[in-house]
């Protein structure tokens, strides 16, 4: 589902802030070395998540779900000097392609990298976080917000990406098709959640941003 026309969502990205050439070069590459690149996050989505990262200017970051490390360095823009993003990917494939890229930002040495099961590694990052990135497996968010929301303080902000899924949300769900159920239920849980306060923003898949009261 298309929630603006091709001839809108163009407008809109050549009137926002410009794709830096290094994410450009990412994105080509991803689209010829990667299943699924669409994955990727994208220029608009991605100045989302930068101007985001520096109106808040966080100490640390976590993000759940790294995929070639676009959004990684797009939330690194905002980074306070001495802050730090981790990054959780459960393919460790990507890892190497990953580090190539951060390693040419300027965000590398801020940028540390965790290859595994978020859930388990969560708990054992003994950090707290300003800002959290979700964006991985869609059946395991409501468990990433309860490994996550546990590292934050009030204030905080939580964003939770493919919110929307391509519309599926609002319409008749196969009873097979676990991942819209447990999106369903997500954003059913997070209006409702008195530990923050919530809105859904209609950006690309749907993208929603929580703070921590």
């Amino acid at each position: 589902m298309h929630f603006l026309s091709p001839l809108l969502e163009n407008y809109i990205t050549e009137n926002s802030e410009a794709e830096p050439p290094l994410l450009t070069e990412l994105t080509r590459e991803t689209h010829l070395k990667v299943i699924q690149p669409r994955m990727i996050t994208g220029h608009f989505q991605g100045r989302v998540l930068s101007l985001l990262s520096k109106l808040i200017n966080p100490k640390n970051i976590l993000e759940i779900g790294t995929y070639t490390g676009y959004s990684a360095i797009c939330l690194a823009e905002g980074l306070q000097k001495d802050g730090e993003l981790h990054t959780i990917e459960i393919n460790e494939e990507l890892h190497q392609m990953q580090r190539y890229y951060f390693d040419k930002s300027d965000y590398g040495n801020q940028i540390i990298q965790h290859i595994g099961d978020a859930e388990d590694i969560i708990p054992s990052l003994d950090l707290c976080f300003d800002m959290v990135f979700i964006d991985a497996q869609k059946v395991n968010y409501d468990a990433y917000f309860e490994a996550a929301i546990a590292k934050t303080t009030s204030g905080s902000i939580i964003l939770s990406d493919n919110v929307l899924w391509s519309g599926k949300v609002v319409e008749t769900v196969d009873p097979s098709d676990k991942a819209t159920a447990a999106l369903i239920a997500y954003n059913k849980k997070l209006k409702n959640d008195p530990r923050v306060e919530t809105v859904i923003l209609p950006i690309r898949d749907g993208l929603t941003l929580s703070r921590v009261r």
